[in-house]
């Protein structure tokens, strides 16, 4: 039986024709091109380029640079689209909102970044932090870093290093050309293979200060996105991911549902244990996806009124996406056990769902603790350093 998905529908202001054209065939190349980008461990340059001509490289450019910034739950909409196609190239596209960290260089160095156009990607390898030797004007930075998503494809990479004082306890960051830095492709994982998350190295390379920035740091660009929380925002865009995949999986366990089984027993709609799995994974997954657009789209209003975002609105942001990626691990958990004996089968594209949604929660940024800093908000008390 061929495969059939249901990608998420698009809500909010659509794109213009132009662009939801460049959209559609993003979608089209994505699903040929899936098991290529499993097996080379990473979105290739020419997909990458076919990311830039849909805009999704430029939706978090400020549009004093050429760039065509997309409100949050627009952007997450694109990315969870492309997700639910293959998580790994949702992943690589989600970085395309990682240009709002960059709004804390200095206006100059904007300038110099977007000279020859607002599609600029970026990747970073942010930890370890490593220790940077001061020298004038700058730091000469060596070291080691892991998990840089997307890095055979971007235009700028970022190092963490430790350099100067943020009473937030949050990273410094050296940005450096590619051409500068050694990738040590050592992506061998379960799940989103096709990330290219691989090591970067570097051997004391000397960074100008004016190319360092605080993650999270205040931007020098006054823009409604700016304004948006920076960290909430870089979780919301790797939990929409596994939102992506859930909703792929449970529509192949509902279209597979007419199926006969193997041995011959009644298919499996016949049966209450399966449409009771399905209904509950579908009020699962409807209802943590209505709280996560909701808060974003609360928090977005609140911004771009030209308010500032509070903590507790920056805590739901939190909390919405490490419940996501939480829930729609379960989800896809639920319909790898319905889909049966055929899961197991490299045919099946259940097994990759399984991998992919396995990923999600494992971040930093999204795991359980999450939930213990968010209670600690609601409660009055103190998260953990760096949390909002």
């Amino acid at each position: 039986m061929k495969q059939t998905l249901r990608t998420p529908e698009p809500s909010g202001a659509p794109l213009d024709k132009s662009k939801e054209e460049h959209f559609a065939h993003v979608l089209e190349l994505v699903a040929e091109r899936r098991q290529e980008f499993e097996e080379k461990r990473h979105v290739p340059r020419d997909a990458i380029a076919e990311f830039k001509k849909a805009g999704i490289y430029r939706a978090a450019t400020p549009r004093r640079f050429g760039g065509e910034p997309l409100p949050p739950a627009e952007f997450l909409r694109l990315i969870e689209r492309i997700s639910a196609v293959d998580a790994s190239a949702g992943w690589v596209a989600s970085f395309g909102s990682s240009l709002i960290y960059l709004a804390a260089l200095p206006l100059d160095a904007q300038a110099e970044l977007y000279a020859d156009g607002p599609d600029v990607t970026f990747a970073g390898g942010l930890f370890p932090v490593q220790p940077a030797e001061p020298v004038v004007g700058g730091h000469r930075v060596s070291g080691r870093w892991k998990f840089a998503s997307g890095c055979k494809g971007a235009d700028i990479l970022g190092v963490g290093i430790k350099a100067g004082d943020d009473r937030a306890g949050r990273p410094r960051t050296a940005l450096l050309r590619p051409e500068r830095v050694e990738i040590v492709e050592n992506w061998d994982v379960v799940g989103m293979r096709g990330t290219g998350s691989h090591d970067l190295v570097v051997d004391g390379v000397v960074v100008p200060d004016e190319w360092t920035f605080v993650r999270g740091g205040e931007p020098t660009v006054d823009e409604p996105l700016f304004r948006y929380p920076a960290i909430p925002y870089a979780a919301q865009v790797l939990a929409v991911v596994g939102l992506g995949t859930a909703r792929a999986a449970l529509d192949q366990v509902i279209t597979e549902g007419g199926r006969a089984s193997y041995t011959g027993g009644p298919v499996a709609a016949d049966r209450a244990t399966y449409r009771i799995s399905a209904g509950v994974a579908e009020a699962q997954l409807r209802s943590v996806r209505a709280f996560f657009y909701d808060i974003t789209e609360e928090v977005w209003d609140t911004v771009e009124r030209g308010d500032e975002a509070t903590p507790h609105q920056a805590s739901l942001l939190r909390l919405a996406s490490a419940h996501v990626a939480k829930t729609s691990f379960e989800v896809v958990r639920s319909a790898y056990q319905l889909a049966g004996i055929r899961a197991i089968t490299d045919a099946s594209p259940m097994q990759r769902y399984l991998r992919d949604a396995s990923v999600v929660p494992q971040h930093a940024f999204l795991q359980e603790g999450m939930y213990d800093a968010a209670g600690a908000v609601l409660m009055g008390t103190q998260p953990f350093p760096g949390y909002l």
